[in-house]
């Protein structure tokens, strides 16, 4: 079963970490996804750019607006993903607990749905 864990990040406890310590933390991160994805755990991981490059476009009727920046107030941000594979929702916890994300932030766990099983019902 796939999941995505959705790594969230607050700004503020980042610049908040003593001097290299962002720095150690990105190579544990790193080092350990790199481990992750040659037993085939980790499928596809990427960063994000910061919050502030980020536009968000949103359509109502015949009227299509575009924003700078994410659209929701928070102080946690979307920072990047990692698609895993996992034996159910629990595997996918303890995966996601040996990131050190967490300590800044947050980590999101959705399953992925199965996007042949919605083709199918929808006739695509």
């Amino acid at each position: 079963m796939r999941f995505m864990l959705l790594i969230y990040t607050d700004e503020n406890l980042l610049n908040a970490l003593p001097p290299g310590e962002f720095d150690r933390l990105m190579r544990e991160c790193l080092q350990h996804a790199d481990e992750l994805r040659a037993t085939g755990t980790i499928i596809d991981s990427q960063q994000l750019e910061a919050a502030a490059t980020a536009r968000s476009l949103r359509q109502r009727g015949e009227r299509v607006s575009v924003v700078d920046g994410p659209f929701a107030e928070t102080k946690e941000m979307l920072a990047g993903f990692n698609l895993i594979e996992a034996a159910d929702m629990d595997e996918a916890l303890r995966i996601a607990a040996e990131f050190p994300w967490t300590r800044t932030g947050s980590i999101e766990v959705r399953p992925v749905r199965d996007l042949d099983t919605v083709r199918r019902r929808v006739s695509a």
